[in-house]
């Protein structure tokens, strides 16, 4: 109201167009006359790291729709697998800083690859956060053969044993190599990895026997352990799952906080205004807060967990640092 009586006296005055913009400025403060331009208008594309069919798609797949609902626009899935999930980061590192490129980033990616791959971008640097949306842990599974029941009992017998037992993963620097390779450091004992083409096929050797132990997901595993056909020793969060409320946490079995798992949050290009990135995160926190969004996220073995854009810049940071270390320390080298 302010700006417009300032600007109807000084045009009442018959002054030209330029002396009254200056007057204006001078006597009333900058005044902005475009109105900030809505958000969004077109539709948004959301880069997935991998092929359909995994759990980052399976993600996307459930929260899209929603999100289409809430802003009014469409949300359009686009798939570029390749690098490890580097690829679609790059993309979005290097798009326009819009808001229509988002990147729904997985931890792995974008904590792990920098150790491992030489990048053409910086992950830090050139993508922003938005927020966390879910997170998911791992749960220690070892095949019916082994003679141990509980966390202490297999440290105890791995370090009796050291190459005795193998443990699969999905690939050399997946996320349950990695979560294997920390829990050993931690406990002190050496197991051999033994990798596989993806996290399938690794649950399957250790059902069959090829084997002993595996860092899995707890909604593929936990099945298993029903049927007894696998031995669940404990879960790798800080607090106990919600599936498995049951079965104690590493941290509270002997190893203060072991915290490794996976987790999924919205990046967009560095730069990108912060008035967009705040209308993001609002509509995706009331996205995954919806009932059924969460029933078919916990389905999934999906926690819902969400964050300020800070807080989750931290967590990349510091998970950064720790699985550097991990990688140099156990010599794992990107396939």
């Amino acid at each position: 109201m302010t700006e417009w009586l300032c600007t109807t006296r000084l045009t009442n005055l018959a002054l030209s167009p330029v002396l009254i913009s200056w007057l204006v400025c001078a006597v009333c403060g900058p005044v902005s006359f475009a109105a900030e331009p809505a958000y969004p208008t077109r539709p948004v594309r959301l880069l997935i790291p991998f092929a359909p069919g995994g759990g980052s798609d399976a993600l996307a797949r459930i929260i899209t729709p929603r999100l289409t609902d809430a802003l009014g626009q469409t949300w359009v899935v686009d798939n570029r697998g390749g690098a490890g999930g580097n690829l679609a980061a790059e993309i979005v590192a290097k798009a326009a800083p819009d808001g229509y490129t988002v990147f729904l980033g997985f931890a792995t990616v974008l904590t792990v690859n920098p150790a491992l791959y030489k990048l053409s971008f910086d992950m830090e640097r050139d993508l922003a956060p938005v927020t966390l949306l879910a997170t998911a842990q791992y749960i220690l599974v070892l095949h019916p053969s082994v003679p141990a029941n509980t966390v202490k009992d297999f440290v105890s017998l791995a370090r009796q044993k050291p190459d005795a037992f193998n443990f699969s993963s999905g690939g050399a620097g997946t996320p349950l190599h990695l979560a294997a390779a920390l829990f050993s450091k931690r406990a002190g004992v050496r197991m051999v990895h033994v990798p596989y083409k993806g996290g399938g096929p690794a649950a399957a050797a250790l059902l069959a026997g090829e084997v002993q132990v595996l860092f899995g997901s707890i909604a593929s595993s936990v099945p298993h352990v029903k049927a007894g056909k696998l031995k669940a020793l404990a879960t790798t969060g800080l607090k106990r799952s919600r599936v498995v409320p049951e079965l104690p946490t590493l941290d509270e079995a002997g190893f203060p906080g072991f915290d490794v798992g996976t987790w999924y949050g919205f990046l967009v290009p560095a730069k990108t205004p912060p008035p967009i990135i705040n209308r993001l995160r609002d509509a995706a926190i009331r996205t995954v807060a919806l009932p059924d969004v969460q029933k078919v996220m916990a389905e999934q073995g999906l926690e819902v967990e969400t964050s300020t854009p800070q807080e989750l810049a931290i967590r990349i940071r510091r998970e950064t640092a720790m699985w550097a270390a991990v990688i140099k320390e156990a010599g794992i080298k990107g396939e």
